[in-house]
């Protein structure tokens, strides 16, 4: 009788995230990825540990991606704009896993080059070595809010969309003026959490290098 075959870490991940992109990170399983490569949970853990090492291995590839397709030009501020566009558009395609990244980070090579990256615009902006860190590490918590909420929103269904949106008008538009003076003023010009996100992502993260940029000397 033939042995089961063996699954390269390649071969797992790539499978991994076949199926992350019909389902999401909570509901993904070991036992889920086993199945679908034919196999038992026991070999797949020769390989990683748990379910969050092997998330944390899918989300690093995708920082290894985003980083194949990233190149450092302009100023620093245009270093880590172009880059956080790169990060954005790399999660959008397996939004899934956004907030892996954002919740546990990778530890590997992907983040390393994220990092890396990150560090280099820093210091090429003139900042003291002593504040690179804590600078670096307000960037990183934005960037990896902003693109999971972004993310969040994505995953939800064309339906489940829409209902949403029809309560916002309704709960925004119907709001009492006793009440809510100020919902009630602005309700025509409020725009929901989904409405022009691209916008807002570059303006927030242009605000944060803004403030960085102020406190140079």
């Amino acid at each position: 009788m033939a042995g089961r075959r063996r699954w390269s870490t390649e071969e797992i991940l790539n499978t991994a995230a076949e199926l992350l992109r019909t389902s999401d990170a909570e509901s993904f399983s070991v036992r889920k990825l086993a199945a679908a490569l034919g196999t038992d949970s026991s070999s797949l853990y020769r390989h990683f540990r748990n379910k969050t090492e092997l998330l944390r291995a899918v989300a690093d590839r995708i920082l290894v991606a985003a980083m194949d397709g990233y190149h450092a030009e302009g100023d620093w501020k245009q270093r880590i704009t172009a880059l956080a566009l790169c990060l954005r558009a790399a999660f959008g395609e397996q939004p899934q896993l956004a907030t892996i990244w954002g919740r546990y980070g990778s530890g590997g090579t992907g983040s390393r080059l994220v990092m890396e990256e990150l560090l280099q615009a820093l210091r090429a902006s003139g900042l003291p070595d002593g504040e690179i860190p804590a600078r670096y590490h307000r960037i990183v918590i934005l960037l990896a809010a902003l693109i999971a909420s972004e993310a969040g929103v994505s995953t939800i269904a064309p339906e489940e969309y829409e209902q949403g949106m029809e309560q916002f008008r309704v709960a925004v538009l119907g709001a009492d003026p006793e009440r809510f003076p100020a919902l009630a003023h602005f309700a025509r010009d409020v725009r929901p959490l989904g409405a022009d996100r691209r916008a807002a992502f570059e303006e927030i993260l242009a605000a944060q290098l803004a403030h960085i940029e102020a406190g140079i000397h």
